[in-house]
């Protein structure tokens, strides 16, 4: 102080600390002479000595105007200082950038008006400074004072001039800071940010690009902002950013993908639309790069595929679409397990277009990396089998062919068909809604009769004697009305005189005795007529109940079908088709008479001609009657065969029917039928009657209802029978 004293007179030092803006001023320009001369005759001893004053006595004061008038000293200094204040700015700066957290708005005014001054005069030595001053003039933008504000600004923009042609700028030491600062909310600051950002990727020699992903994330959430035109400057600086990425040939898009991705799930519909944007040109540039990247990719393009903007969907899709088009492979780090973790955590999405494309995923792995994907079965196949339950039809359709492709080896077919069993045997809603849909499909992917014949194995020896009916019931539906089917009802039609055609009869046959109607429906179709009618012949009691007319009623009904034209053709010739006819009036007369489908089959059997049973031999034995014609026709004898060429003698050939086990098994399986029902029938009798005798108190303990009012036990009359 005593020397700064020596040079600086008292009044001089007064005026500047006093509370009138002129007197300040006029002491700051007698400080700036002083300090001219004392840099001319090179005494930076004193000259210290003066800054020091000027900081310790005024900047630091606890008086409001001597620290507006130290501030004013020290620019001045430097002013006078001129080409040698370089080597004072340690000592000049600090106390400067302290006073931007001046309390007083109007210190922190003078403060940037004195940091300006010091700036013009040292320009490009300050940057060793240019963190703090950064730090400074970020939490200026933000000042509560408009006057400071603007002050700050322009201080703002003498510093970007300084930085832009300054050589000793160093981007690695300040993206630290800016990293920091980019979380920052208010709408000034990101002003602020966005603005340095943009004047700094302007300058050529700073590689603004290769320091990209620190400040990314930053950038991305300023999009949500709630001032338009701070969306608007993040936006023109991202699409910048984006252009250089394209024409860069060294980008790393790894650490910028990862961001990406969490944004493209963003609640703002403008975050997401421009990640996605970046996420497709990624996939577009990004190489091999990206492939440690692709699950994390994929899982921020799959929901974006069903978004509610259509903008974000079109690119989603063009995006998805050229991910699967690159063929990566597992060798070079392609994750193919992450991959299937990923779709099948997305088959379960409430977006039908997302798990579409889930199972468009998986099936394109199967297609490229097969043995890959079916090391990872185990952990999708449940999943995929859940699949079928789905409410869009696509989406069934669709997984329906992943497990088609799956299902090309034999042990996964099996394991692929027991699995649907149990499926619709725990969903009667799936095999009720989508059992036709499933079967079908299947049929066409994986070949109808080898689908059939897995099915008729697994049915066979079904526990749950109910579901194997119901199930019966519903393939021997599709068989005979799918289109698909078409292949497998013509070879059953050649029963008779094919192998091939006998071999899924009888196949078929063992699953399909689990249902009357289903029996029959199959005798038709692959015309074993005589034996249908002896089915028919076999039924008892117990086995005309509401489910099977029900059944019957539809198979009238088909009869009257394109598909069952080639049996009413057949009965344009009677005499050589006679146990078809017996087995029409068999259906007829387990019909109720005033029931639709009695009348349209006995319209039917009233259009046989009954010429074609011979002529003159028929009118003399006619009693107008046909039924009683045909059986008059009849061969007799207990070797009677099928209908068709009497001269074929099926029952000859080494590959015929033995109809007669055929029959017997037929009767042992509704003959386990009848009793399973009888047992559930007294289960639930005793269950009642437990019931009721717990709300009742016997009068005599211990007694018991009299045997003559007990209900009778009926046996049927058809016992089990043995198997040949």
């Amino acid at each position: 102080m005593a020397d700064a004293l020596s040079v600086i007179p008292t009044s001089v030092l007064r005026n500047l600390s006093d509370k009138l803006y002129e007197k300040r001023k006029n002491a700051a320009l007698e400080i700036e002479g002083i300090v001219k001369q004392l840099a001319v005759t090179g005494d930076h001893e004193k000259i210290s000595a003066v800054i020091a004053c000027l900081t310790a006595e005024f900047t630091y004061s606890p008086q409001a105007n001597h620290r507006k008038g130290g501030l004013i000293g020290l620019a001045a200094a430097t002013v006078g200082l001129s080409t040698e204040a370089a080597q004072h700015l340690e000592q000049i700066v600090p106390p400067v950038l302290s006073s931007f957290a001046d309390q007083d708005s109007r210190v922190r005014y003078y403060a940037c008006e004195a940091l300006y001054n010091i700036a013009k005069v040292v320009r490009g030595d300050f940057i060793i400074f240019f963190n703090q001053i950064f730090d400074a003039l970020c939490k200026l933008s933000a000042d509560s004072d408009a006057n400071v504000q603007s002050a700050a600004h322009l201080l703002d923009r003498l510093v970007k001039d300084i930085v832009t042609e300054s050589d000793q700028f160093s981007i690695e030491e300040f993206i630290p800071l800016l990293r920091e600062r980019m979380n920052v909310l208010n709408p000034y600051v990101r002003q602020f940010l966005v603005g340095w950002i943009t004047v700094l990727d302007s300058v050529p020699d700073i590689d603004m690009l290769g320091f990209l992903p620190d400040f990314l994330d930053g950038l991305f959430n300023m999009l949500s902002d709630s001032s338009h035109e701070i969306r608007q400057q993040a936006d023109s600086a991202l699409s910048e950013f984006l252009q250089e990425i394209k024409n860069s040939p060294s980008v790393d898009y790894g650490r910028m993908a990862e961001i990406l991705v969490q944004r493209a799930g963003s609640q703002d519909e403008f975050t997401r639309l421009t990640a996605i944007i970046w996420i497709s040109e990624f996939v577009k540039l990004g190489g091999d790069q990206l492939i440690p990247y692709y699950a994390d990719i994929l899982g921020a393009i799959l929901p974006c595929i069903s978004d509610k903007e259509e903008k974000i969907r079109g690119v989603a899709r063009e995006s998805n679409e050229e991910l699967r088009g690159i063929d990566a492979d597992p060798a070079e780090g392609f994750d193919v397990g992450a991959i299937l973790s990923l779709s099948k955590r997305h088959l379960f999405s409430e977006w039908e277009a997302t798990r579409i494309e889930a199972l468009n995923w998986i099936w394109t792995l199967l297609k490229r990396h097969r043995l890959e994907v079916l090391s990872f079965l185990n952990d999708i196949f449940d999943t995929l089998l859940k699949v079928l339950s789905d409410p869009a039809d696509e989406v069934v359709l669709l997984v329906l062919e992943v497990h088609a492709c799956i299902a090309e080896d034999t042990h996964h077919f099996r394991q692929l068909v027991v699995f649907l069993v149990h499926n619709f045997r725990v969903d009667c809603a799936l095999l009720e809604k989508r059992g036709a849909l499933i079967i079908r499909r299947l049929c066409v992917l994986l070949d109808a009769e080898r689908v059939y014949r897995e099915l008729s194995t697994i049915l066979e020896g079904e526990a749950d004697l109910d579901f194997a009916s119901t199930m019966v019931q519903a393939l021997n539906l599709i068989l005979l009305t799918s289109s698909e089917l078409s292949g497998l009802r013509d070879l059953l039609k050649q029963s008779l005189v094919n192998a091939a055609g006998k071999n899924l009869f009888v196949a078929l046959y063992a699953s399909w005795c689990h249902s009357p109607m289903a029996i029959i429906s199959l005798c038709l179709l692959a015309q074993t007529y005589q034996h249908a009618s002896g089915v028919i012949q076999s039924l008892v009691e117990e086995d005309i109940n509401a489910k099977f007319l029900v059944q019957l009623d539809k198979l009238i009904r088909l009869l009257e079908t394109p598909i069952f034209a080639y049996l009413r053709l057949q009965l344009l010739d009677p005499g050589r088709y006679t146990w078809l006819l017996k087995a029409l009036y068999g259906l007829l007369m387990l019909l109720p008479q005033q029931s639709a489908a009695f009348k349209i089959l006995r319209m039917r059997l009233k259009t046989v001609p009954a010429y074609s049973f011979g002529g003159d031999h028929v009118k003399r034995t006619s009693s107008g009657n046909l039924y009683t014609q045909i059986l008059h026709h009849m061969p007799s004898g207990s070797q009677v065969m099928e209908d068709g060429d009497a001269s074929l003698d099926v029952g000859s050939l080494p590959n015929g029917i033995n109809f007669v086990a055929r029959l017997q098994q037929f009767e042992h399986m509704q003959h386990q039928h009848r009793t399973q029902a009888k047992s559930q029938l007294q289960l639930r009798h005793r269950n009642t009657s437990g019931s009721s005798k717990e709300m009742q108190r016997p009068e005599e303990p211990g007694t018991s209802l009299p045997a003559m009012n007990r209900p009778p036990s009926r046996t049927s009359s058809k016992g089990g029978p043995s198997h040949s």
